[in-house]
């Protein structure tokens, strides 16, 4: 195999797959990108076993075939080299390969192109595009709340399913929330429940990210794949069931709080740097049209804030984990945030003022 590609093309496409690949690998062959070279360009292909992603970019292919070469090493090779340089990637006699640049000269080892393993195609049931905007809404307003506890392993992605007409999207780990919705698009009639896993949730937001145009989206029973451009992810699904979510949804909290989001925040951030690391617990007292935000923490001291808030229901008092009350205030984008609270022990909802098709709940500490 001889080609050559523009240091910039490569590194766009190398970017894209060497994130899949892991940093410390007992196969060896996992640590190394598949390129294939041929009359339609370069194709690069990194896996984990779990997730495949593949990459196409414009070469100048003087002699067809493949290698497989260390993802990372490659990678950071065409990064430190200079914008616009020609790089010209070529097995040399010792079947190593010889990464060219200007007066920049590499060799890196190979691992045999047969023993890469590929990613069996499935029959994919559903398939429907959405728009990079749409997917990242998605993403960004629900994937903090995925659970990293291994053993709940089912609860180690976010739930994508049809919602009565709505595209819904749902983590939680137990302690907090989020949930996001929109339109049904066309070909995601009947999508059943599926699980994307964390870390391809993680790659997919890194490959739309400040991108425009669609994503296409192909589901079946174990797999989803995500075709974005000239890239492809394709990813196995979380095999287990996610748990009836809907009913630690509060239906009926009567007590309404409405407070700028902006300036809570701030006031969270200031009065949790007084509370304990672990449990980062913070108490918030209402009252008519008045927030105290408190924290006593006996090893740190004590801090409190007055915030002014449309309140107007009973006096109460209840706790939270201050970091997750910062990523719910991280996700509201109108100006204000919304509670709706009964007891100090019943998780709170909390909806943003301009998004209805997105909700959070939090439960409570004791505090």
């Amino acid at each position: 195999m001889k080609l050559s590609i523009e240091r910039n093309a490569l590194m766009k496409a190398l970017g894209h797959v060497q994130n899949v690949v892991e940093r410390r690998n007992t196969i060896p062959i996992l640590s190394n990108v598949l390129l294939s070279g041929d009359e339609a360009g370069l194709t690069m292909v990194a896996t984990d076993l779990d997730i495949e992603v593949s990459e196409s970019a414009e070469a100048d292919i003087t002699a067809p075939g493949q290698v497989t070469a260390p993802a990372h090493t490659l990678y950071d090779i065409a990064r430190k080299l200079p914008d616009g340089a020609q790089v010209v990637l070529q097995i040399n006699a010792d079947d190593r390969l010889d990464v060219d640049a200007g007066r920049s000269h590499f060799t890196l080892p190979l691992l045999p192109a047969g023993d890469f393993p590929i990613m069996t195609a499935d029959d994919f049931s559903h398939n429907f595009d959405l728009s990079t905007e749409e997917l990242r809404r998605l993403i960004d307003k629900t994937r903090f709340a995925i659970s990293t506890e291994e053993t709940r392993y089912y609860l180690n992605g976010i739930y994508m399913h049809d919602n009565a007409g709505a595209l819904r999207c749902v983590a939680t780990d137990g302690h907090r929330l989020a949930m996001a919705e929109q339109d049904l698009p066309n070909g995601a009639k009947g999508l059943p429940g599926i699980i994307i896993p964390r870390k391809t949730v993680a790659e997919i937001r890194r490959l739309i990210d400040g991108s425009d145009g669609s994503v296409n989206i192909s589901v079946s029973e174990a797999k989803i794949r995500f075709s974005v451009g000239s890239a492809v992810l394709t990813s196995k699904l979380i095999d287990g069931t996610f748990p009836d979510y809907e009913r630690v949804i509060p239906k009926s909290n009567q007590k309404e709080m409405t407070i700028d989001n902006k300036i809570f925040a701030s006031a969270v951030d200031r009065v949790a740097t007084i509370s304990a690391e672990k449990s980062r617990s913070i108490k918030l007292t209402l009252s008519q049209d008045n927030l105290a935000l408190v924290v006593n923490n006996p090893e740190s001291g004590q801090a409190n804030e007055d915030l002014p808030v449309d309140y107007s229901s009973d006096p109460l008092e209840i706790g939270f984990n201050a970091k997750y009350l910062l990523d719910v205030t991280g996700q509201i984008e109108g100006r204000d945030a919304t509670f709706f609270l009964d007891s100090p022990a019943s998780p709170a909802l909390v909806k943003d003022s301009e998004d209805d098709k997105a909700l959070f709940v939090l439960m409570p500490l004791r505090v």
